[in-house]
């Protein structure tokens, strides 16, 4: 036996922290994971990711909102939709979710210790629960995630002035609706609330949103939301928030007062570290709680590790699961392979957006030639049966070799279908292999083949001038 009572310690079951847990456990080393009995799946489960994923889809269907390209736009599934509606499928999935966390860390002999973790020195931590009791481990993992961001100038009440986790916990369906920030979980939350009839309006610093995506797309998405009635005020900056009996009035920097029944902030996310007592384990973290990394996701201290949305960018679930894998491997020695540089990018609004690889802007500023090649979905037999006119894949091809350098999607199941082009960039396949590929039909995947036909005949036309 060792001088620890465990070989790793974890601190936080969301995604990244059950990974490196249950990857330890699988090389037959002592484990132990660490949070509160009702956070079980961590954030990503309880407060982020799965709820307003499931509560997108609860919209999706009671609003009847997918249909009605074939029904009319007055089609709706309920018609008094109520919070109730919403919530009964969310906190079903919660359960079940939470459910298939404890029974695989209980299934790879993972021992789940209830209570709120402190360093007490780099290898001992002070468990804070309903008793409190001291454990140390030879490796250490934080994955604690993050919270949102709450400006020190804001009146936070959970009723008319909320951030992204309280906006679950709402009595009833506001009939207005601010959102301050344009970022991703902002235009998330816009977009559904919009779908359910709330009108809209988002504020936003920046002259854009989601830069990061391909413009074309982020286009098509602000004129859907804009046909849901959401107003968007880009360049503007909230100076305050007044709340009454009825509703708030939102007063930005320009002189703009916009009145609504409720404010939504949406300010970015906040590390939870301010309560693990970093200093006594020799770490300290940023100004927005974050902690910084080296390879392999050590921090400064090198038998803990950090990963998943407390290290930063890209903080998404999907990256934190293999971020947790990798360190619980890196730390007994096990080899490993880099996280893989192609992570698809996926945006749950109304329509859903997904990338994978380079923008236009991105080749354009790199003086790398491509070409694009594009399927609307209007053009497959699968978009007129599911009712998705609106939606289109856009390939880049380079015209030199003919590799697939970046796809992007939007539309019903855009995070579904950007796989098939990750795989085939991931394997340093060309075009080629799309256009001579059989899809099944009809299915929204055959875009594929669509966009990888419109880019070789482009590409074809530029070779009959080639000198």
């Amino acid at each position: 036996m060792t001088a620890h009572d465990y070989d790793l310690i974890v601190i936080g079951s969301g995604p990244g922290g059950q990974k490196a847990a249950i990857a330890a456990a699988k090389l037959g080393k002592r484990v132990a994971i660490v949070d509160k009995h009702d956070m079980v799946g961590g954030v990503c489960v309880n407060t982020g990711t799965i709820p307003s994923k499931t509560l997108r889809e609860a919209v999706l269907y009671l609003t009847g909102m997918s249909q009605r390209e074939l029904y009319g736009a007055s089609y709706r599934v309920k018609q008094d939709i109520t919070i109730a509606d919403l919530l009964a499928r969310t906190q079903h999935v919660i359960g079940r979710e939470v459910e298939v966390v404890r029974a695989q860390l209980l299934r790879n002999h993972v021992d789940v210790i209830d209570g709120i973790a402190k360093f007490v020195d780099p290898h001992t931590l002070a468990i804070e629960g309903r008793s409190r009791t001291t454990i140390s481990g030879g490796k250490i993992v934080i994955a604690t995630g993050t919270k949102p961001a709450r400006p020190g100038e804001v009146d936070f009440d959970q009723a008319r002035v909320l951030d992204s986790d309280e906006i679950l916990q709402m009595e009833s369906i506001p009939a207005s609706l601010v959102v301050v920030g344009a970022g991703v979980i902002g235009i998330e939350y816009a977009s559904m609330f919009a779908a359910l009839g709330c009108r809209v309006t988002v504020v936003e610093q920046r002259e854009q949103m989601l830069e990061f995506c391909d413009p074309e797309i982020v286009e098509s998405l602000k004129f859907h939301l804009r046909d849901l009635a959401v107003t968007f005020r880009f360049g503007e900056k909230v100076v305050d928030v007044a709340v009454n009996s009825i509703g708030t009035v939102t007063t930005l920097a320009s002189g703009k007062r916009i009145p609504a029944e409720a404010v939504m902030y949406s300010a970015g996310r906040q590390g939870m570290t301010s309560e693990l007592d970093l200093e006594k384990a020799g770490l300290e973290a940023d100004k927005r709680g974050r902690l910084a990394v080296g390879p392999h996701y050590v921090t400064s201290v090198n038998h803990i590790y950090a990963v998943g949305d407390v290290i930063g960018f890209p903080a998404l679930a999907a990256t934190s699961m293999d971020q947790g894998r990798l360190a619980a491997y890196h730390a007994f020695g096990e080899p490993t392979n880099e996280l893989a540089a192609l992570q698809p990018i996926g945006i749950y609004t109304i329509p859903e957006i997904s990338y994978c690889g380079a923008t236009e802007a991105e080749l354009t500023t790199s003086s790398v030639p491509y070409e694009i090649g594009t399927a609307r979905y209007r053009e497959l037999a699968r978009g007129q049966i599911a009712g998705d006119s609106y939606g289109m894949l856009k390939l880049l091809v380079s015209t030199t070799d003919r590799t697939l350098l970046g796809v992007h999607v939007f539309g019903t199941a855009a995070t579904e279908l950007v796989h098939i082009g990750q795989a085939v960039m991931g394997c340093g396949g060309t075009v080629d292999y799309l256009v001579d590929a059989v899809f099944n039909y009809p299915t929204f995947s055959e875009a594929y083949k669509v966009a990888a036909l419109d880019a070789t005949n482009k590409i074809r036309a530029l070779e009959k001038f080639r000198p």
